[in-house]
């Protein structure tokens, strides 16, 4: 089971081969995998997000779980944020991970490194 960090959905969107390849062959496990609400919301509020861009991610966000933010997920949020120093967005996508069980794709290992039983795989 996984969850994607934003620039994994952003990388694998744009076709970057390694994004395309391990997140490829994660589908061919047939596990869960999820994204954050605030994964969510980072892709839409891209500037200079095109509609092209935006379509693709729609596209891609139906072939995930969207996890929602419960109360659950906000506490373990503010304990991450307040005792890694992460920024707010970081600090959810670790907590949704932590949550649910699964390991967080992402290219940002430095950051979520800080958090400890996080599982991490670089993209």
């Amino acid at each position: 089971m996984y969850v994607l960090d934003t620039n994994a959905v952003i990388y694998y969107v744009k076709e970057d081969r390694d994004a395309v390849s391990v997140i490829e062959d994660i589908y061919t496990k047939n596990v869960p995998v999820y994204v954050s609400v605030m994964t969510e919301a980072e892709l839409f509020g891209f500037p200079q997000l095109s509609d092209e861009e935006a379509m693709r991610i729609e596209k891609f966000l139906r072939t995930v779980s969207i996890i929602p933010m419960d109360s659950q997920i906000a506490r373990l949020t503010g304990a991450i944020r307040k005792t890694h120093q992460l920024k707010i967005a970081d600090s959810v996508i670790a907590a949704t991970a932590l949550f649910t069980g699964t390991r967080l794709l992402t290219r940002n290992v430095v950051d979520f490194k800080k958090v400890p039983d996080l599982q991490i795989q670089k993209i």
